[in-house]
């Protein structure tokens, strides 16, 4: 599949005065791209384009961002691993690809853990719990109640299977003993869409996506998953102030390269990258979407190291919720 015409960056005016980076400093020396793995408009996208945008504004050179949806992220990190180890095409990771997926696909997985070298972690995203207007669920007591009179008939959407909010509904479910069930979509905007036509009852989903219906009415929020309320949404209670203590649960968003990637690109563009990820711009759009800093470093920031350990960490921690929860694919 071709770069998509709307997924193009033009590199900014301000990129023209900016020193360019030679490729003996560590710095890839043709255009960058950045690979989505899911569709337009949900918080992946929103996550990488600005990446994009502000990456190619600080090195000087030319961004791309390219959506390659499907697979629940497996088809675009796939792509990246067989992709030249050069530094020029990178995966802009979930916490589903660059975690989840392992234990929800096992044997199936297109891609190892060992096959992507970890870059950069941006940002860290709660998610929220919604309800469509024409429901009577206004809490997470309300949904319970309604599942147990009538298990199984409720649908709930997510961006798709092993997504993060998936498995954090099926954490819910857990915790509840309710019986609901999933619809997956390719992607946040095709998920919030039938939300607001009223055609699935509840939904989870990244706050960054989900914001702007929640605060036009067009969904209603009814609990996120930190473990403090969101300042973007200070009206809204946590999961765990209903009922639920110690309930937590937080995506992130980062960059991969392929793993043969030289080490000094990886390292080049991983003081880039956290230079973006710490930049007044940035964290004042990340916190505007209800997003918080990277927080791995004494900074505050991220490095390709301790992003690695916090993959590690991640990929052990979803493993065993995955295992009780016994999330499959068909």
């Amino acid at each position: 599949m071709g770069i998509a015409r709307r997924g193009v960056l033009a590199a900014l005016p301000a990129v023209l005065a900016a020193p360019r980076l030679a490729s003996s400093q560590g710095a890839p020396s043709r255009p960058i791209r950045i690979v989505i793995p899911f569709t337009p408009a949900g918080t992946t996208d929103l996550v990488g384009r600005l990446t994009a945008e502000m990456l190619g504004q600080r090195i000087g050179q030319q961004v791309v961002v390219e959506n390659r949806p499907g697979a629940s992220g497996n088809i675009a990190a796939e792509y990246v691993v067989r992709s030249d180890p050069d530094g020029n095409t990178l995966l802009l990771t979930t916490i589903g690809t660059g975690a989840i997926n392992y234990a929800v696909f096992r044997d199936r997985m297109p891609y190892k853990p060992e096959d992507l070298a970890a870059v950069a972690l941006m940002t860290r995203v709660p998610n929220v719990l919604m309800a469509a207007n024409n429901t009577t669920i206004r809490s997470v007591a309300d949904l319970v109640r309604e599942a147990r009179a009538r298990p199984g008939q409720i649908n709930y959407g997510t961006a798709g299977i092993a997504t993060s909010p998936h498995v954090v509904v099926e954490q819910l479910r857990l915790a509840t003993g309710i019986d609901i069930s999933h619809v997956p979509f390719r992607g946040s905007a095709p998920m919030l869409t039938e939300m607001v036509a009223e055609r699935i009852e509840i939904g989870m989903d990244n706050i960054p996506s989900a914001l702007p219906f929640i605060k036009e009415g067009k969904i209603r929020a009814i609990g996120v998953t930190s473990a403090r309320r969101n300042p973007s949404l200070p009206e809204v209670p946590t999961i765990a102030e209903q009922g639920l203590p110690g309930f937590e649960a937080t995506a992130w968003f980062g960059l991969l390269a392929p793993a043969a990637t030289p080490p000094a690109v990886v390292e080049r563009l991983g003081r880039e990258l956290n230079a973006v990820a710490l930049s007044p711009a940035f964290r004042q759009r990340m916190e505007a979407l209800g997003a918080d800093p990277p927080g791995l470093t004494p900074d505050g920031g991220t490095s390709p190291a301790t992003f690695a350990a916090f993959i590690r960490a991640e990929i052990a921690k979803w493993a065993d919720v995955v295992s009780r929860a016994n999330v499959r694919v068909e």
